[in-house]
């Protein structure tokens, strides 16, 4: 994997559209999993992978190639995220009843993304519950777990990523961990 990242990185340099349309194609379902994980929200995250691959293009040449590739395109696509999350106004939540009608939530009113009950019946209720759990956890923790649990990258890789130090990402993962241990432990 990082010698045809490296190849496609160096003809991506020399302006080889193909090739940054093949990095493209390598990386869009990660850094989406990624931005959908920490946003919670398919369509910024969407955007999010978007915005990822335009920086990607426009910077390019700062790319530095003793560097891997993917801890590069995560660090750019985590920064956006973050800033994203940054960004937000206050968020209603979706469980709470809508004034004027009673039994109706705010989920009700979303629209349906074509869920079949076979898709349903794959999300496992355990698997769920984790990524709510992920959800609510602080940004600075949110990231780190998602980053090491969901995109199973190395303390080192997920320093890389967000230019910390690894003890503090191994406190942020510890921390983090201790969260959902608290959070998850009655509901397991």
């Amino acid at each position: 994997m990082e010698n045809l990242e490296g190849r496609l990185t160096k003809l991506a340099l020399k302006g080889d559209q193909r090739a940054f349309a093949e990095l493209v194609e390598l990386y869009k379902d990660k850094i989406y999993h990624l931005a959908y994980r920490m946003l919670n929200n398919r369509h910024e995250a969407e955007d999010i992978v978007q915005e990822t691959f335009l920086r990607v293009y426009r910077n390019l040449d700062r790319y530095d190639d003793k560097q891997k590739f993917s801890t590069w395109i995560y660090r750019i696509g985590t920064n956006l995220c973050i800033d994203r999350l940054r960004k937000r106004r206050p968020t209603y939540s979706l469980d709470a009843e809508m004034n004027d009608q009673e039994g109706i939530d705010g989920y009700s009113m979303i629209p349906s993304d074509n869920v079949t009950p076979e898709t349903e019946l794959l999300l496992s209720e355990t698997q769920t519950l984790i990524y709510e759990a992920i959800d609510s956890l602080p940004v600075k923790y949110r990231s780190v777990m998602i980053l090491r649990y969901l995109q199973d990258l190395s303390l080192q890789e997920i320093s890389d990523v967000l230019d910390m130090p690894v003890t503090t990402i191994k406190t942020r993962v510890h921390r983090g961990r201790e969260f959902l241990r608290k959070k998850l432990g009655p509901k397991l």
